[in-house]
């Protein structure tokens, strides 16, 4: 098989299945891994795809900001199942970190507690979904307000984090990549995450499978600083064997 017709088997399984990895490519072309690094970064120069970590997609692997609005609009059912999944782990008497996105506010909102709950949090949005609850009590960060996210970020909320230590948190993240980790569009919010994660026993990522393969601007951690995550069956088999291997629980709703 010469270039031209490896080109057009690779677009045509793109095609059919939206990614695919460079290993399988070897098996089914019989070629090595260099050649087939080599057609990936052509086409992707002739913008007929993108690369990503060990293979290849259809869809831009790097994200951008978008409103919590607009953002509610995406995957909404793969949230929900995610939401509830997630909800279930918070415990009576718990004290907690929910960040800020579309997913954890989702959360907040199958959150029902019928005992005592402590819940600190950047987002406004989760802070006013839990506020109509008695037992639970909000610490609202403060700091300049992102309207795209509807959360505080800065120094202001870092350091009101540094009097406090939470059993779980609850993040929300643009993009996991193997390579690059967790990731954010903002860095502010990436830095305020990695505080949340410094003063917290356990954390837990809540993403639809979407997220998988992309990376936003602003780096949080690596996924060996993350406990588990949380997502829907579209999560790509590689991944989940790589974060599995990492020690990082997979569970899929």
């Amino acid at each position: 098989m010469n270039s031209v017709e490896r080109h057009q088997f690779i677009l045509k399984y793109l095609h059919e299945k939206g990614s695919i990895n460079v290993l399988d490519l070897c098996k089914e072309l019989d070629v090595s891994s260099v050649t087939i690094r080599k057609d990936l970064k052509l086409l992707e120069e002739m913008q007929m795809l993108f690369r990503t970590h060990g293979g290849a997609t259809l869809n831009n692997p790097y994200t951008s900001d978008r409103s919590v609005v607009e953002k509610e609009k995406m995957q909404s059912e793969e949230k929900a199942m995610i939401a509830v999944t997630a909800a279930k782990l918070v415990e009576a008497n718990d004290s907690i970190i929910i960040a800020s996105g579309t997913t954890v506010l989702a959360m907040a909102r199958h959150i029902h507690p019928v005992e005592s709950l402590t819940v600190v949090t950047s987002a406004l949005n989760v802070a006013i979904e839990l506020n109509r609850h008695q037992h639970v009590e909000i610490l609202q960060l403060g700091g300049m307000i992102r309207t795209t996210s509807a959360s505080v970020a800065g120094p202001y909320a870092e350091r009101i984090l540094e009097d406090f230590f939470c059993s779980k948190l609850f993040l929300g993240v643009d993009g996991i990549d193997p390579e690059f980790g967790l990731t954010t569009t903002n860095g502010q919010e990436a830095h305020l995450n990695r505080k949340m994660i410094e003063v917290s026993q356990k954390t837990i990522v809540l993403a639809d499978s979407t997220k998988f393969g992309k990376r936003g601007f602003g780096r949080i951690c690596g996924l060996d600083e993350i406990d588990e995550i949380i997502t829907d069956k579209g999560i790509p088999q590689h991944m989940q064997s790589e974060l599995e291997s990492m020690g990082v629980k997979v569970t899929i709703v």
